[in-house]
């Protein structure tokens, strides 16, 4: 059950109530005025909650938002009924009146607060409410992305605008991995964690520490997907698994290898380039060397010429889910 039905589900048990208790006070108990008045108090509040769900469909932020709303709807209702109370009036019916005011804006401060609407950058210290016209939204970063290095290039160059999210369990991983007695996965942790540190000196990027926790979930992949659920964001990371399964569930992934295989030059069939032979290839009399950007070039028939740089004609260009890959013959075999 959801913050938001469980408040739906008090303000009708309360208008209920308030409605009985309005009837019993106008007809006693011995009639059916308490039973006309809680039909009445429940249809009331059929009618506020359908008003308000055909509005605008309701995303929950957590109970820290719901306490919000509480408070600020007492707050009205209390400044409204000191206006009201001075007219003169029953004492039955005020009290009616102070009750059903108090429920019902009690009520709407704790949706309003739940929806976003307003801006409110209060209760978490980095978790806005605001409305979907706000284009900035965040980033929660991976462990694999910060070993990675290149997030820090990206926020030098103001690619990323949005407010980067660390959650603890990740840093709390890179710790353990800068303390391997593994050297080469310690010197990863360690870079990732310098990595942190430049970013967190860029005065132009807002890094947040996020302090929850999901001690039923085990994978570190699983938080930080349930984590962007709750706080609508986007993953970025370089990891392939963590971004087929953030997608299937429907989180927005920033894959860096992805974006990178993208922005690589663009070479078609007939163009030359000059190689480098550097290694055999894993089929028949084929040769391997690399481009500046890492892109795998294959030679026809370059086993034999290991070490040499040769000029080669382009006569494949095939994509893959790990990059470009491109096959060649010998200029003189064009």
């Amino acid at each position: 059950m959801t913050t938001l039905t469980l408040i739906r589900g008090l303000f009708i048990l309360l208008s209920m109530a308030i409605g009985y208790q309005f009837g019993v006070v106008l007809k006693g108990v011995d009639g059916p005025a308490g039973f006309i008045g809680a039909c009445l108090g429940l249809l009331g509040a059929i009618l506020i909650i359908l008003a308000e769900v055909a509005r605008k469909r309701i995303s929950t932020r957590g109970l820290s938002s719901a306490v919000f709303g509480l408070i600020f709807g007492l707050l009205v209702s209390r400044l409204l009924l000191d206006s009201i109370l001075f007219i003169p009036m029953d004492e039955n019916v005020a009290l009616f009146l102070r009750m059903a005011v108090t429920t019902l804006f009690c009520y709407l401060g704790m949706v309003l607060a739940l929806r976003g609407r307003n801006e409110f950058n209060l209760i978490v210290p980095y978790v806005r409410f605001a409305g979907q016209e706000e284009k900035t939204g965040f980033v929660i970063l991976d462990t694999s992305v910060i070993i990675d290095g290149r997030i820090a290039d990206m926020v030098r160059t103001n690619f990323i605008e949005d407010k980067l999210i660390l959650p603890r369990f990740v840093l709390k991983e890179l710790h353990q991995i800068a303390d391997s007695s593994d050297a080469l996965k310690r010197n990863r942790g360690r870079r990732g964690l310098d990595v942190l540190n430049h970013i967190r000196k860029e005065s132009r990027v807002d890094l947040k520490i996020d302090e929850t926790e999901f001690p039923q979930i085990k994978e570190v992949d699983g938080k930080i997907i349930r984590l962007a659920k709750i706080l609508n964001a986007k993953i970025l990371t370089n990891d392939f698994n963590l971004s087929k399964v953030a997608s299937i569930q429907g989180v927005k992934v920033l894959n860096i290898n992805e974006l990178a295989n993208f922005l690589k030059p663009v070479v078609l069939p007939g163009e030359k380039l000059e190689i480098k032979i550097v290694k055999e290839g894993k089929e028949h009399n084929q040769g391997v060397g690399y481009l500046d950007d890492g892109t795998m070039v294959v030679l026809e028939n370059g086993r034999s010429m290991l070490g040499q740089t040769l000029t080669v004609v382009i006569s494949t260009v095939i994509q893959t889910q790990a990059g470009k890959m491109i096959f060649t013959k010998l200029e003189k075999q064009k």
